[in-house]
């Protein structure tokens, strides 16, 4: 393995805090980089994330040693090929976009009223705490068909399978969380199963259970796992983001109002700008070459897609949000076979539900001090806390 000067000073602690000047120097010298603290190469620019995502051959998503699967087991995210493809297609018939519209819109609708009635009076709130995590967290439950779960349980299970899955500081108190919450969540599992196999409806539970190619109890219960680890704080990162960017760019926040961009630009733009998913891993599964630097099998790798969705040869201007922008292609959902199978889910919920809703019942929405919005993470990233204010 070569190490650069750059790459072997880089630290997990001065990634999570901004990872973005060190992204962009790594694209320039190194793109394909060394990281001793992250264990792997980190590539980093988008033409090269993207031969990566379209070769399932040479770069596998069968890891040995995945931090993943230490935290939640042998989920599809790990699996290439024809297993892949059997635990992706049991899942999707409650993600396509005629089932989100006919069965989830509405539910996500009153999710997100309902939060809002909740502090509507108050005349401020952490949209953060308070709005994104609560509603994505009821719009997970209630596609995957969660009854008894509440949305503070499920973001409590879904944030120790965060933690767990980027663990790479091996803090023995995280692994702890993560393995309590997998026990909670397989039991709620176990809960639901028995009456859904036999009172099927358009949950994702129900799907896998009454696929073509069914899954056991086992594999339900691992993608279950997987859905709550993606399911909860990327949508509640991108309504954090979209609302923040609003909030600090009020000339594009008119444009939406006047009807010169829409709420699916604003989310589109967002999740370039701070990809919720920031890196996520492959394995080399034989010797080859990439950006110039070569690869031997078994040589691990970080597909930096927050990186890639700065990367100034495809984006002008990328450190700036810029729904006007019209040029360039975001990879923040991936590409390939594993491109995200809630894509639309997350477009609809946030940008026609989650963002037009809040700007419409709360249309003097302001942050009560810009300055102490912080954001953190690099293999996950999004805002701390986001506090509002509106008149009552």
């Amino acid at each position: 393995m070569t190490t650069t000067t750059a790459a072997s000073g880089i630290t997990l602690g001065a990634l999570s805090d901004d990872p973005y000047p060190i992204f962009r120097q790594l694209r320039v010298e190194d793109p394909v980089a060394w990281v001793p603290a992250a264990g792997r190469y980190l590539v980093t620019r988008h033409e090269d994330v993207l031969a990566v995502e379209r070769d399932q051959v040479v770069y596998s998503s069968v890891e040995a040693d995945s931090m993943m699967n230490r935290a939640i087991g042998p989920t599809m995210l790990r699996q290439d090929g024809d297993a892949h493809r059997r635990l992706r297609a049991a899942a999707e018939g409650p993600v396509r976009p005629r089932t989100v519209k006919n069965q989830w819109l509405p539910r996500f609708q009153q999710n997100a009223d309902a939060l809002i009635d909740g502090f509507l009076e108050r005349g401020h709130a952490d949209l953060f705490a308070e709005f994104a995590g609560p509603l994505a967290a009821a719009n997970l439950g209630t596609i995957l068909g969660l009854a008894s779960a509440t949305p503070a349980d499920i973001q409590a299970w879904s944030q120790a399978f965060i933690d767990g899955c980027g663990n790479y500081a091996e803090d023995p108190e995280v692994w702890q969380r993560c393995a309590l919450a997998v026990r909670t969540v397989d039991d709620a599992v176990d809960e639901v199963i028995p009456y859904l196999r036999e009172h099927p409806d358009h949950s994702a539970i129900a799907s896998m259970l009454h696929a073509a190619d069914p899954l056991t109890d086992e594999e339900i219960r691992t993608n279950v796992r997987i859905f709550l680890g993606g399911g909860v704080n990327e949508p509640r990162d991108a309504i954090s983001v979209a609302t923040y960017a609003m909030l600090t760019h009020p000339d594009q926040l008119d444009d939406v109002r006047a009807g010169r961009t829409s709420w699916k630009s604003v989310f589109e733009e967002a999740v370039r700008w701070v990809s919720p998913i920031g890196m996520y891993p492959r394995q080399v599964a034989e010797r080859t070459e990439l950006a110039g630097q070569v690869l031997e099998a078994g040589d691990k790798i970080g597909v930096v897609i927050s990186s890639a969705n700065r990367d100034e040869r495809v984006f002008a201007h990328p450190d700036s949000y810029d729904t006007r922008r019209g040029a360039g292609s975001h990879l923040a959902f991936g590409g390939g076979p594993h491109f995200c199978l809630g894509t639309w889910v997350a477009r609809v919920s946030i940008a026609d539900i989650a963002l037009s809703t809040l700007f419409r019942r709360l249309p003097d929405l302001s942050l009560a001090d810009p300055e102490r919005v912080r954001m953190a993470g690099w293999v996950f990233r999004g805002p701390l806390s986001l506090d509002t204010t509106w008149s009552t």
